[in-house]
C-alpha cells in the first residue's frame, strides 16, 4: 500500500457525485426555481427519471439510505398515490413533454410497492411521458425478495436492468450488518431474473464492514463472479452512528482499521480484475463488453448520483422524498422527511426542499471534476480554456511532486488512481467552496 494513498486516505471531502455537491444544498434554492426549470424543457430533450421509495421491511444495520421500516401497507399506498400525483403535478409543469431515455427505481426497496403498485407508478408516467426507443429501465432489488409473481411482472413493465443489494456474502459479516440472505438466495435471485430476460444484472458490494478482512473479500469476489453480473459497484462502508440511529447496534471495535479498509478495497480490486472485469472509474467494475466499459474506453462515461453510467442526458427528473432533479442551471432536491413530502405533494406544490443553483464558472469545473472521476486525466484547454482553472495548477505542484499527479501543459493526470487521491484533487478545484469542503465530513 503506498503511504501516499494512506496518507491522502484521511482527507475529509465530500462525494462528488454531484458538483456543487449536496453539501452546498440550501433552503434558498427551491420550487419557484424547480417550476422555472421544468418549464424549460423541450419535447426533443431526452431525460432521465429517478424513482426514490424510502421503505423497507427491515432496516439493515449498515445502511445509510434515505428509508424506513413499513409494517403496514396502507402507509406503503399513500406513498404510492403521493409519487403518482408528483408524476401528474411535475407534467403538468413542464414547457413540453421530453422523452424519458432512463427510468431508475431506487430506495429503500422499490419492489415493496408489489406487482400492481409497480404497474400504477408506470402507467402514471406513461400517461404524460413517451418512452425513447431502447430506454432503459432499472430497479435496485433486494435478493430477498425477487419472488417468481415479481419477476414476472417486472419482464411485463420492461425493466431491463435490475441490481441485487449483495454487500457480503459471508455469513458472519451478514449477521453482523443484520442482513441475513444465503448464498442461495442470491443465486435463486439471479436465476428467476434471468429466466424472465432480465439478464443485465448489477451487484452492490460493500467492504470496511464489520468482520470483514481482505481474505474473506477475496473469497467474496470470487463467489460473487461465478455468478457473472455484468457489473459490480463497490462502496466503502460509512460508519456514522450520530446521524443513524441503525447504525449504532454495530459493534464498532469489529470495524477494520483505514489501513485495512485500504487493503481491502485493494484486494476487491485484485480479484475483480482477476476475474476479468474492468475497473471503472474510482468504485465501478463491469465486464469487457458491457455498456459502462465500452462507454470508459471511449471516454463518454459519465458520474450522478446513481453512480458511474454511461446516461449522457443532461436532465434528471428525481421524483419522491429525498430525490433530486438535475437540470444545467441547478439542482432541486425534494424533501427527505415522508410526511413533509406527501403534505407538500397534496397541497399541490412541488416538494423540493433545499437546492443549488450553477453559473457556467460550476459548470465547467463540474466538467474537469467528473473527466477526473471518470477518466483520471483532463485537458484544461478542451474542458475549460478559462485562465483561471488553468492558474490552479500551481496549487497542484506538491502532489506532482508526491507522484500524485503529472502536469503536462494545460493536462492534468492523476498517477495514481487511489480512490482518497482522485478525490483530493477533485476537492482541489473546488476553490469557491473550499471552505466548506475542507469542514465537511465523508467517510472515504
Amino acid at each position: 500500500m503506498s503511504p501516499i494513498v494512506r496518507r491522502y486516505a484521511g482527507y475529509n471531502v465530500p462525494r462528488y457525485t454531484s458538483y456543487p455537491t449536496a453539501a452546498d444544498f440550501s433552503a434558498e434554492v427551491g420550487a419557484k426555481d424547480h417550476e422555472t426549470w421544468l418549464a424549460g424543457l423541450g419535447a426533443d430533450q431526452a431525460v432521465s427519471v429517478y424513482l426514490h421509495v424510502p421503505y423497507c421491511r427491515k432496516i439493515c444495520l449498515y445502511c445509510g439510505c434515505n428509508t424506513k421500516m413499513a409494517v403496514r401497507d396502507d402507509v406503503v399506498g399513500a406513498y404510492r398515490r403521493a409519487l403518482e400525483t408528483e408524476v401528474d403535478l411535475v407534467a403538468s409543469l413542464v414547457g413540453a413533454r421530453p422523452k424519458i431515455a432512463r427510468l431508475h427505481w431506487g430506495g429503500g426497496t422499490p419492489s415493496i410497492l408489489g406487482p400492481d403498485g409497480l404497474r400504477s407508478v408506470i402507467a402514471a408516467l406513461r400517461r404524460h411521458f413517451p418512452f425513447a426507443n431502447g430506454s432503459e429501465h432499472a430497479i435496485e432489488l433486494d435478493p430477498r425478495h425477487v419472488t417468481v409473481a415479481l419477476v414476472e411482472a417486472l419482464a411485463e413493465l420492461g425493466v431491463s436492468r435490475a441490481s441485487l443489494g449483495v454487500q457480503d456474502v459471508n455469513p458472519l459479516v451478514q449477521a453482523a450488518i443484520g442482513r441475513l440472505q444465503p448464498l442461495a438466495v442470491i443465486e435463486t435471485a439471479v436465476e428467476r431474473l434471468r429466466s424472465a430476460g432480465i439478464r443485465n444484472l448489477n451487484f452492490d458490494l460493500m467492504y470496511g464492514l464489520p468482520l470483514q478482512t481482505a481474505t474473506s473479500i477475496r473469497k467474496t469476489c470470487a463467489l460473487v463472479a461465478a455468478m457473472g453480473p455484468d457489473r459490480i459497484a463497490c462502496f466503502g462502508y460509512a460508519h456514522l452512528p450520530r446521524l443513524k440511529a441503525n447504525q449504532r447496534r454495530i459493534d464498532e471495535a469489529k470495524l477494520p482499521s483505514q489501513d485495512q479498509r485500504i487493503e481491502q478495497a485493494e484486494a476487491l480490486s485484485e480479484e475483480l480484475i482477476r476475474a476479468a472485469y474492468v475497473r471503472i472509474g474510482i468504485d465501478h467494475f463491469a465486464k469487457p463488453g458491457d455498456a459502462l466499459a465500452r462507454a470508459a474506453a471511449g471516454g463518454t462515461l459519465h458520474r450522478n448520483f446513481q453512480g458511474y453510467t454511461e446516461d449522457a442526458s443532461g436532465v434528471l427528473l428525481g421524483l419522491g422524498a429525498s430525490s433530486i432533479s438535475t437540470f444545467a442551471d441547478g439542482f432541486a432536491q425534494n424533501a427527505a422527511d415522508v410526511p413533509r413530502y406527501v403534505g407538500a405533494i397534496a397541497a399541490g406544490s412541488l416538494a423540493s426542499a433545499r437546492g443549488c443553483l450553477r453559473d457556467e464558472n460550476d459548470r465547467q469545473r463540474a466538467h474537469i471534476i467528473e473527466r477526473l472521476m471518470c477518466d483520471f486525466s483532463v485537458d484544461l484547454n478542451v474542458v475549460a480554456p478559462n485562465a483561471e482553472f488553468r492558474n490552479e495548477m500551481a496549487r497542484l505542484i506538491p502532489m506532482q511532486s508526491e507522484g500524485l499527479v503529472e502536469i503536462d501543459g494545460a493536462r492534468l493526470t492523476v498517477t495514481q488512481a487511489g480512490r482518497p487521491v482522485v478525490r483530493v484533487i477533485a476537492a482541489t478545484f473546488d476553490t469557491y467552496r473550499c471552505a466548506r469542503a475542507a469542514l465537511f465530513s465523508s467517510a472515504i
